[in-house]
């Protein structure tokens, strides 16, 4: 017994000591680690943890810098400002010694917003093989921040994960496209090292974003998050989201699809079709026998597949579904995605095509509505070397199930929507972290409240700039692209509205630019793939704002002024570059004007030097003015020479 009492003795004290050993060791957040890039030109802050009253040194750059741990057991050391360079090592020494490398001077930009932000390169990877390709560059670097909703009402001091990793090889796939293609542009024209931070999370609001502190004039936001400190209402929330997904399964029991239970199945290569309909591919459920459908239809087609296909890796390039796909060729699994958002991309592995007849079945599901189907203008086809099977045109179709109604959901609760959780786990840890200036991307998820956006964005950028201590932190809102159907008469549009309040904010709150992005949009995607001029124009806005470039174009024509002459609106504008233009066309196109009772009508717009002239036979005194106001105003067409577009905007004459 004495024995067995030695030798707990003997364990617990060995854990002590591995306990005391562990906690005295300095160390360092996420951030700060093997190949980060650091802010060049403006001192620089490096801290961590050590046990009180540990001596902390560092070595960098041939210069010594030592600090001691406080009693809360935090150290923070000032490094002096310095000039591009690297790679360079550091040494962080205590009770331990750390030795980081590989390490950067150059551009820190700090990347935020929902899914668009968010969208990798491996989203848009066919569309731009051949520059990902000639563009390996380990000067580009981006640092993923993992997303967290573990204890997010806490203002967190640390990220739970990420890495800096280089824009090279396979990497490149996981950065964000917009970040990537505005690095691009910033490093080929600045020659500098360029870091990316990448905090997004798509479909979040504005809201998720934004501190406790900076809610104080916002008291039914502040009302929110008082109840999200209540711990009984929050489990309420949880548990009704528990119900809401319970009766979900039962509504979308695959046990219930007749093209699973059937033997052979139907994506079974043994299975025969019977009575199965064409359906074209791509294109919507809607019009094609399947209107205000809400279950599992299944496509099928047969396809023949050249020798040359089978003897080297191919991908089967599926466009975009509404909701959930699991494609099957030859009756093996292919790939499978669930939600409506991203481009299915699937490398198919070896032997799973044969040279002739292949057949492919896929099961596509919607859930979360009755729109389902192939969206159309996307890439339908699988490519092996330089060859392409198209696979767009008539398939045939058989509904394997129908979901019975969506019962009304209990009130439930999506965390990473709700106000400061993101900015406590995915922002405020990064504050330390010196940084030339940031991006929005964000917007989508606020249209239907669009109205008060304006203030919810001003309030994002003084949090933002609060939080890296930096009042003139040079911050860059992408304004929201065209989207949706056409409407070829004037009217309300709630992402008209939207991007209005990206116009307004950008006005008024000093050193924020906007980027135009009303032409590189898709109307049946949220998320279009042209990334390329998203990054680029980001990249343009920031030569003038944060690197000094006052007399590079660098936005299509700005809004001066507004002023009523008799029966038209003269309009003034700045940044008209070599001059304004219609693009495309020998008119200028989507404006619209209104007398005091702001009914719009179509008006007619003439270039006059730097000056834009709107009439309309039907408006005796023009009051208003707007122009490409719409979701998707197709057509849109008044840029400067240069190439870049106006904004959307609404003005009343003076």
């Amino acid at each position: 017994m004495k024995g067995y009492f030695k030798i707990l003795c003997v364990a617990a004290v060995n854990a002590l000591l591995s306990y005391g050993s562990a906690y005295a060791d300095v160390r360092l957040p996420k951030l700060i680690s093997d190949g980060m890039v650091l802010q060049r030109d403006q001192p620089l802050k490096i801290w961590g943890w050590a046990d009180a009253g540990e001596k902390v040194t560092i070595t960098f750059n041939k210069k010594t810098y030592k600090t001691v741990t406080s009693a809360k057991g935090t150290w923070q050391l000032a490094l002096k400002p310095m000039a591009v360079g690297g790679p360079y090592q550091m040494t962080i020494a205590g009770n331990n010694k750390i030795e980081l490398k590989d390490i950067l001077l150059g551009d820190v930009w700090f990347c935020s917003g929902q899914s668009n932000m968010e969208m990798g390169m491996n989203d848009v990877a066919e569309k731009y093989e051949k520059i990902i390709a000639q563009n390996q560059n380990d000067k580009i670097r981006q640092f993923l921040v993992p997303k967290n909703l573990n204890d997010p009402l806490k203002i967190h001091d640390d990220l739970t994960g990420g890495k800096w990793t280089p824009a090279t090889g396979a990497n490149v796939n996981r950065f964000s496209a917009a970040a990537y293609f505005f690095a691009l542009s910033i490093n080929q024209r600045e020659h500098v090292p360029v870091g990316i931070i990448n905090s997004s999370w798509g479909g979040t609001p504005v809201e998720a974003w934004i501190s406790e502190e900076n809610y104080k004039s916002f008291p039914e936001i502040t009302k929110t998050i008082n109840s999200l400190k209540d711990t009984a209402y929050v489990n309420r929330l949880n548990r009704n989201n528990a119900e809401n997904n319970r009766l979900q399964s039962i509504r979308t029991n695959r046990q219930l699809d007749e093209g699973l239970t059937d033997s052979p199945k139907w994506y079974e290569q043994s299975y025969v079709p019977n009575k199965w309909k064409d359906i074209m591919v791509p294109g919507f459920w809607s019009g094609q026998g399947l209107n205000n459908f809400s279950g599992v239809v299944w496509y099928r087609r047969e396809i023949n597949v050249p020798p040359s296909f089978t003897k080297q890796a191919a991908r089967l390039y599926f466009g975009r579904i509404y909701d959930n796909d699991e494609v099957y060729i030859n009756g093996q699994l292919a790939g499978r995605s669930n939600g409506q958002y991203g481009n299915r991309m699937y490398a198919l592995k070896e032997g799973l095509l044969v040279p002739g007849k292949n057949v492919i079945v896929a099961r596509i599901s919607n859930t979360s509505s009755t729109l389902g189907g192939f969206v159309p203008d996307k890439p339908y086809y699988i490519i092996s070397g330089g060859d392409t099977l198209q696979l767009s045109g008539k398939w045939q179709y058989k509904v394997g199930q129908a979901y019975w109604p969506q019962l009304p959901q209990l009130e439930g609760y999506n965390a990473a929507n709700q106000p400061t959780y993101l900015y406590n786990t995915m922002v405020s840890p990064v504050g330390n972290y010196r940084i030339k200036g940031a991006l929005w991307y964000q917007g989508e998820s606020n249209v239907t409240k669009a109205k008060e956006y304006q203030a919810l964005l001003t309030q994002l950028i003084n949090n933002c700039r609060d939080t890296w201590h930096d009042p003139k932190l040079p911050f860059i809102i992408a304004q929201l692209p065209n989207y949706q159907e056409v409407n070829y008469l004037p009217g309300e549009a709630g992402w008209a509205d939207l991007r209005e309040a990206q116009r307004k904010t950008a006005i008024a709150v000093p050193n924020t630019g906007l980027t135009v992005l009303i032409d590189v949009g898709e109307w049946g995607d949220i998320h279009p793939r042209n990334k390329k001029d998203v990054g680029e124009r980001l990249a343009l806005t920031a030569e003038k704002l944060a690197y000094g470039h006052k007399d590079m174009v660098t936005s299509g024509p700005v809004l001066q002024s507004a002023r009523a002459d008799g029966n038209k609106i003269v309009l003034t504008f700045t940044d008209t570059g070599s001059g304004l233009i219609a693009k495309d066309d020998t008119k200028l196109r989507h404006f619209a004007i209104a007398g005091a009772d702001k009914k719009f009508v179509w008006g007619t717009a003439q270039i006059n030097g730097n000056e834009v002239i709107v009439t309309s036979n039907e408006i005796a005194k023009p009051v208003y003015v707007r122009y490409a106001w719409a979701n998707n105003p197709d057509q849109a067409n008044l840029y400067n020479k240069e190439g870049l577009p106006a904004s959307p905007f609404e003005a009343e004459a003076r």
